[in-house]
């Protein structure tokens, strides 16, 4: 099924009203992007191939959303009987969050909801665009849209329906909750809070505050806890508990719903609400959320592919602009790392940090084509660690951290934004804490240990195979970071030597990397290896590829150690092939183009996208993990790839579209021609007009305005991109 067929009548009115109310000085809209967008793709399902044992398929959020936004008002794969969530993580691979659900119902409320697991709603998509979502539940129809912190649905009843009932789920989230409260305050308004339950299994108690407004007064309400169902009660506390509200439905069909949220308080939550969403207009506040939405996704233009391919790019743009989330009310207010309430002052204030994912790709995009977004969300990774005990955290969700996955990718994170041009915040406190979380032993961000095994692996120079991996990546690009913003030669030596220790991994009787016990001998090539195998992690050394590669024996070796990791490409984390839904796996079609067989990379890219990726709702090979697999897509089908950290350039594939206009701050351009959705083989480059026979671009070339101008072709030519080698830092 095609979305986007179904979107344009609706949508095509919010562009004119987005054109109405946008103020004076606003530029005409010449392209709804926002109707580009296909948010069921990566919904449900197992992949592209569902025959194939595989990860799923990507988690993400079908629902009304906004650029980075703190609310998410949608469905959740997580608990898909409970109705429309107020906030969710886009393709994170946990249950997480989902409080506050809301349900419509025909006529009245006879039992309890209890835990609104009993109801299964039959859901029947309609349309579904960035910034609306409309959807048949039980042939009630609902159409959702959002702003930054608040939430609006339209309700419409069935014709031979004279009640209809919205329940609200108070004590309910996607995982289990402890504490949590409703009040229903007057006929027409309720409000309550809730706790954060779990993700992952980790303690995440962050509390979440809620108040919510229906545009007529109900008929009845009531609450219920656990299987008792309260007529006329006006409150209820704790575990699967929540409010119902009964509407006469027999003329007026339509009820209006709108809610916004605090992580502060309630006071907060009211202010968001009355600032950003005070009427009950919903095509104008689509309208303007339609627009925001244009303003993000056409940074990046792109023409000369298909529908399907044009579809999917803008939809993978769209799943990197959702996270991270702002975090501070219209008043500044939020929730510190310390559990104390800051005001934040000319910037916004960030969380859902996915970084051991996002550190990869998405903080390179973000930082290219919103640089203002990319340094706050800095400012507020330097925040959250300084408040927490000084060193960085791995993965936030709210003001905690979890904690999850491994390695020290915040550093890498923050490296990447300076490496390509977000450089506009506190360097040498950055600085200060990459070395706090690198050098001391025991450095935590809240109770969670930056670096642990770091004093093995400083004083012996090796431990956890893929553990150590992440450090040595963090490591080069703390030295990176060190050189291009303080020209400290030292330091950089001294992190370079550190980035090196993974030779302490090569063991030559394997001819693979391996993990060491203490004493230094060699564990299981099995051992030690995280959401991937040795065959995957083997090649995440991409800032020194060509000594790897001379390791193993030359390029003819990798060659073919290459072609066999390829030999399939949807494997799980524990097959030896190559993982198109996985993060270590993610950079690794690249380096074909350090083995001097460049047309292999673009004709594996192509492979990748096209085989591994659709315009459906099971269209993605694995978890989007809050962008991460999002920002992948866009850059391979740019044609390019962020390859080393904290280095600012790209190894490159060859694009899908026949023109790219990328927009750069201060009215640049960054324009890429010649690319095909059917020839996907370099013949020849330009960049900036001169010709180029390297697989590698540095970003200096084209962060001030450039051009890239390929001739592809469909068969190989095996004599582009070999006489010049790509980047490798020995020493």
């Amino acid at each position: 099924m095609k979305y986007y067929k179904f979107r344009s009548k609706f949508l095509s009115s919010l562009g004119l009203l987005a054109l109405l109310t946008s103020g004076q000085g606003a530029f005409p809209q010449k392209v709804d992007y926002a109707a580009k967008v296909n948010t069921l793709i990566g919904n449900k399902g197992k992949g592209v191939s569902e025959t194939e044992l595989q990860f799923e398929a990507g988690f993400t959020v079908p629902g009304a959303t906004y650029p980075f936004g703190m609310v998410q008002f949608t469905p959740t794969f997580f608990a898909p009987e409970k109705g429309f969530v107020v906030n969710q993580l886009s393709g994170a691979g946990c249950p997480n969050m989902g409080n506050f659900p809301s349900l419509p119902r025909t006529g009245e409320l006879r039992q309890s909801p209890n835990d609104m697991k009993g109801f299964k709603p039959k859901m029947d998509n309609i349309s579904a665009a960035a910034g609306y979502y409309h959807v048949k539940v039980d042939n009630i129809d609902c159409r959702l849209t959002v702003t930054k912190r608040t939430g609006m649905a339209q309700f419409s009843f069935p014709e031979k329906e004279n009640r209809g009932t919205i329940i609200i789920g108070s004590g309910i989230n996607a995982n289990a909750i402890t504490d949590a409260n409703i009040r229903i305050t007057s006929a027409t308004t309720c409000e309550g809070y809730a706790d954060g339950g779990t993700f992952c299994g980790i303690s995440t108690p962050y509390k979440i505050y809620f108040v919510a407004q229906f545009d007529r007064p109900v008929v009845s309400s009531g609450t219920w806890s656990g299987n008792q169902l309260m007529a006329s009660s006006t409150s209820a506390s704790g575990a699967n508990s929540g409010a119902y509200f009964t509407f006469n439905t027999g003329k007026e069909k339509r009820v209006q719903y709108k809610f916004s949220i605090s992580y502060v308080s309630l006071d907060n939550a009211r202010e968001n609400l009355a600032k950003e969403n005070p009427g009950f207009s919903f095509k104008q506040v689509a309208a303007a959320t339609n627009k925001a939405w244009n303003n993000y996704l056409g940074r990046i233009e792109v023409s000369g592919a298909g529908e399907d391919r044009t579809i999917q790019f803008y939809t993978h743009l769209y799943h990197s602009l959702i996270h991270p989330s702002i975090f501070n009310d219209v008043n500044g207010d939020y929730l510190g790392s310390d559990k104390k309430v800051y005001k934040a002052k000319d910037f916004e204030y960030y969380t859902a940090f996915s970084n051991w994912d996002t550190y990869r790709t998405q903080a390179q995009l973000l930082s290219i084509i919103t640089p203002k977004q990319m340094k706050d969300i800095v400012t507020s990774h330097l925040l959250f660690a300084e408040r927490s005990g000084g060193s960085f955290p791995r993965w936030v969700m709210a003001n905690f951290e979890t904690g999850i996955m491994q390695g020290d990718p915040t550093s890498i994170l923050v490296a990447n934004a300076y490496a390509f041009g977000v450089k506009d915040f506190d360097t040498r406190k950055a600085l200060a804490i990459m070395r706090k979380g690198a050098e001391q032993p025991g450095a935590k961000s809240q109770d969670i240990e930056t670096r642990p095994h770091l004093q093995q692996y400083l004083e012996k120079g090796y431990m956890h195979a893929s553990m150590q991996l992440e450090y040595t990546s963090a490591d080069f690009a703390i030295g990176q970071f060190a050189l291009q913003a303080f020209n400290d030669k030292k330091l950089y030596q001294r992190y370079m030597k550190q980035a090196q220790s993974w030779k302490n991994l090569y063991n030559p009787a394997t001819t693979w990397l391996n993990s060491r016990n203490n004493d230094g001998s060699w564990k299981n090539f099995n051992d030690d290896w995280r959401e991937a195998t040795y065959n995957s992690y083997f090649w995440m050394i991409p800032y020194n590829l060509k000594s790897l590669i001379d390791t193993i024996g030359g390029k003819y070796v990798a060659e073919k150690r290459l072609d066999s990791l390829f030999t399939k490409l949807n494997a799980t984390y524990y097959q030896d092939w190559f993982a198109a839904g996985n993060e270590p796996d993610f950079q690794a079609p690249w380096t074909y183009n350090w083995t001097g067989q460049p047309h292999k990379t673009q004709w594996l890219i192509r492979r990748i996208i096209t085989e591994q990726y659709s315009n459906r709702d099971n269209g993605l090979p694995g978890n989007d993990d809050l962008g991460a697999m999002g920002a992948w897509y866009v850059f391979a089908n740019m044609g390019v790839f962020p390859m080393i950290p904290g280095y600012g350039g790209f190894s490159l594939n060859s694009p899908s579209f026949s023109n790219i206009i990328v927009h750069l701050s201060g009215g640049k351009k960054w324009t890429i021609t010649g690319g095909s959705e059917k020839d996907p083989f370099v013949h020849k480059l330009l960049v900036n007009g001169k010709k180029w026979n390297s697989t590698w671009v540095p970003w200096t070339d084209l962060c001030k305005g450039g051009t890239m101008q390929f001739t592809l072709s469909g068969k190989p030519d095996i004599s582009w991109g070999v006489l010049q080698e790509p980047p490798s830092f020995d020493k």
